[in-house]
Parts: structure tokens; sequence; C-alpha cells
């Protein structure tokens, strides 16, 4: 067990120095990071007061259908399924990745303090600090933990378009905000970056799980518990009658 733990901490380890090193840039102010976080957010602005149907589009995606709070209850509603199917740990997997997601978001914003774009003619506000993004957070945890969940139970086929929905849903939610002039383009980036190491960290605590149950390695294209589709998924995968537990 303790090396799985070792291998978990440093798997998540791992996937954070991308964002750690993003966060240094952001907190020096490092001048081509701030160049490009201008030049994005001048340039979408202008699309934005030029095409108000356009814009009036993004704000519908980016306050209902990617907010936060509809994410959030997706996995929520998710996590009530399975409790229901008595996948007990795969919804602890689910709560703990969102909630602890949310919580670490909001941590980094109040600790990093950076103010949001300042624009003439804003074509939306939003209120706290700006770094990292919340909606590109939430994006990234949400789908992470809707598509590692709901995999095995779609057909091999139709993986795929689901993997790209996901990927689409994400890359629009940060696209969403940057031309809303809510977020700088790094905000984004940190937002996609942190989030992610979130779901990799929980996602190999998940696989530590399994493997002290007795269970084989999953192939992270066939979702975290291929098990979810037996009629009773958990039981024999995690309860006495593990392998592992008989041994």
């Amino acid at each position: 067990m303790g090396v799985r733990l070792l291998l978990t901490v440093g798997a998540g380890a791992v996937a954070a120095v991308p964002f750690g090193l993003l966060l240094l840039l952001v907190e020096g102010a490092w001048p081509p990071l701030l160049r490009l976080d201008a030049g994005a957010a001048r340039r979408l602005h202008e699309v934005a007061l030029e095409h108000p149907g356009w814009t009036a589009t993004l704000r519908f995606l980016s306050d209902w259908l990617w907010d936060p709070a509809t994410l959030r209850i997706a996995v929520a509603l998710l996590t009530g399924w399975l409790l229901y199917r008595r996948a007990w740990r795969l919804a602890a997997w689910a709560a703990t990745t969102a909630i602890g997601g949310a919580l670490i978001g909001v941590l980094v914003k109040v600790v990093v303090e950076r103010a949001r774009p300042s624009l003439q003619d804003p074509v939306a506000q939003a209120p706290g600090y700006s770094f990292p993004s919340g909606h590109a957070m939430t994006a990234t945890t949400s789908c992470g933990v809707l598509l590692l969940v709901l995999l095995p139970l779609v057909p091999r086929r139709w993986r795929g378009l689901c993997w790209a929905a996901a990927g689409i849903s994400v890359l629009g939610v940060g696209f969403t905000r940057i031309a809303l002039g809510v977020h700088w383009f790094s905000d984004v980036i940190g937002g996609w970056l942190l989030g992610g190491a979130v779901v990799v960290l929980t996602g190999w605590a998940f696989e530590a799980w399994r493997s002290d149950a007795g269970r084989p390695r999953t192939d992270v294209s066939a979702g975290l518990e291929p098990e979810l589709t037996d009629e009773v998924p958990e039981p024999r995968a995690y309860g006495p009658e593990s392998g592992s537990r008989d041994r």
C-alpha cells in the first residue's frame, strides 16, 4: 500500500507541475504572458462588440449550459445514481473529485488575488478573482468524472464520441470565458491544468483502491470501474468476498 500511495502522490505532483510553472509566471508578471493575455482579450472583445448575437450565444453557453452549477448538479445526480447502484467507492471518488476541485480552485484564487480583465464596454461581468478560471476548472473535473464513470456503459464504438464531446465542452467553456472578457487566457489554461491534476490524483487513488481489492488495472479508455455494468458491481469488487480479502 505504501508504494501505491507514493505512486499516487507522485502522479499528482507530476500532473501539477505545469500548473505550478504557470502560476509562477502569473505571479511574476512575465511580460510575454501578459502580452498574450492582453492581446487575446483585446481581439476577442472587439469581435464580441461587433457581433451581439454571437455574444448572446456565448453568454447562454457560459451562464447556463456550461455553468459550474449545472455541471456540479450533473455530477451530484451521477453520484446519487452510483449510491443507488451501491457503487460506494466510485460515488466517493466522484464526490471527492468534484468537491475537492472546487475547494482547491477557490483557495488558489484567494492566494493569488489576480484581478479580472478591465475592458471598456464590457459584454459580461463576473465576481471574485480571476486565476484560475473556476468555469474552466469545473468543466475539466466534471467532464472527467462523467466520462470516467459512464464509459463502461457506452458501447465501444461510441466511446470516441464521448471523449470528443467532453473535449469540446472543456475547450468551449474556456473560449467563452475569454471571449466574454471575464478571464485572461492564462486563467483558462490554469483552470484546465489544475482541474486535470485533480482528476489524475484522485484517479490514481481510486486505482490504488482497486489494487487493494485485487481488481485488475484498467485502461482509462474503458473508464475507472468496468464492473459498473455488472448487476451488483461493488460488493464483489471491494467487499469481504474480494480476492485480496480471501487470501
